[in-house]
């Protein structure tokens, strides 16, 4: 009995079952054009082979029939803030709620964001992202590959200062580790406090904020040397930095100090432009949230009266921008702020870049190998190709054709596993 049950035990362990996706069209996120007719196959977690023609399965094995979808790599989203989304009511959220309610939302937040095709996001954030990514990643919750920013960085009244527009007696005057930076000292403490809390990655606010309860949309908030440290701090810690920056001066300031990417960009000049291409810094552009933005600053009482104007005056540009950066030559990473505008939105993002002169092609692209390349995981994921891990999604239609259908995922696999599959027989 004892070596029957071995046997059964030893053949058993070997044999695995094999996922075959029969594609129709199929974007590999390399490839110039889309390949018709092709098999993708996946051993738990892995793509380990990509055929042309339909394969047949073997004994145990599972076929997904997609051959009237268009598959394409799981898409990738770098700029979210899973913590949040945008309502009327968002500005006294911070007195009303406590992390606990912040972290039992966003489970919703998360699960719409996979369900909507994004296997894998940047939070760039927020009071729970460095938590939500754990659970994700323990199964506790459905939703994407998590790169956690933690808390952002900023300066006293900067951006991302936890206690603007608060009384002053309940203000105070927070440093470090609640992400508050003054000088040198500052910016090394507050660097390793976000990776002693489990960060991934640094955000640093460089400029004011449309959102923020504060005056300046597009003011310089760190001094140069201040980024460098933070840059360089982070650096030791295996990370990299995203600078949220709208005014030029600011962003000038972060390119030069060494971040990896730009977000927003929205008065980007052409210096700017010049040190991105130079550097070789990313650009990722949220055109979705200059839109949402500038369209709810219209109703009156959705945001605070300081937010208004700068809503209306920065939020329109961010298509100008992006046209603008595109036909120079900057490196454009997928990103839409979602939590800003609404959570499982965020392919609305490939029409505003289509609509500002980028292919289709390269619109995708820049969700799936470019926002790898970004995050230093192009090596596991942005393509499908051999050995990658298996986040493959399907849409209905030609996207290249029609980007809106990117709008419309009816499969999605993340890490092996199948989370949505819409798909119906003929």
């Amino acid at each position: 009995m004892t070596s029957a049950f071995f046997i059964f035990f030893l053949s058993s362990s070997l044999w695995c079952q094999i996922t075959i996706i029969h594609s129709g069209k199929l974007i590999d996120g390399y490839s110039e054009s889309p390949k018709s007719v092709y098999s993708v196959l996946i051993e738990k977690d892995k793509i380990i082979d990509i055929v042309e023609g339909y394969v047949d399965p073997g004994d145990g094995d599972q076929t997904i029939d997609l051959n009237n979808y268009t598959v394409m790599p799981g898409l990738m989203d770098m700029h979210v803030h899973l913590s949040g989304e945008s309502n009327p009511k968002k500005y006294i959220e911070r007195f009303t709620m406590n992390v606990d309610d912040y972290a039992f939302r966003s489970i919703s937040y998360a699960k719409k964001t996979l369900m909507a095709g994004f296997t894998t996001v940047r939070d760039l954030g927020g009071p729970i992202n460095t938590s939500l990514k754990k659970s994700i990643e323990k199964g506790w919750v459905i939703g994407p590959r998590v790169f956690s920013a933690g808390k952002a960085l900023a300066t006293t009244g900067g951006h991302a200062d936890p206690t603007n527009g608060m009384a002053f007696e309940l203000a105070g005057d927070p440093g470090p580790e609640r992400g508050v930076v003054n000088g040198i000292a500052d910016a090394r403490k507050a660097v390793r406090q976000q990776y002693k809390n489990g960060a991934d990655l640094i955000k640093i606010t460089a400029t004011g904020g449309v959102l923020s309860v504060a005056k300046s949309g597009e003011n310089p908030q760190f001094k140069e040397d201040e980024i460098k440290e933070i840059v360089k701090t982070a650096s030791d810690y295996n990370m990299h930095v995203a600078a949220h920056a709208h005014g030029a001066e600011g962003m000038k300031r972060a390119i030069k100090a060494g971040v990896r990417s730009i977000e927003h960009g929205t008065l980007m000049d052409d210096e700017a432009i010049k040190l991105m291409k130079k550097k070789g810094t990313y650009y990722v552009p949220t055109i979705s949230a200059g839109e949402f933005v500038a369209e709810k600053a219209k109703i009156s009482g959705y945001y605070p009266e300081i937010v208004r104007p700068k809503a209306i005056k920065i939020g329109p540009q961010l298509k100008s921008t992006f046209k603008k950066a595109y036909k120079a030559g900057v490196k454009i990473a997928f990103g839409t702020d979602s939590g800003v505008s609404y959570h499982g939105e965020n392919a609305k993002e490939f029409n505003y870049m289509v609509e500002a002169g980028m292919s289709p092609m390269e619109a995708i692209v820049s969700a799936t190998k470019t926002a790898s390349e970004l995050i230093g995981e192009e090596k596991n994921l942005g393509t499908i190709e051999e050995g990658k891990i298996a986040d493959i999604i399907a849409v209905k239609g030609n996207p290249l054709e029609n980007i809106k259908n990117m709008e419309n995922v009816v499969f999605v696999m993340k890490n092996g596993i199948i989370y949505k599959n819409l798909i119906t027989k003929n």
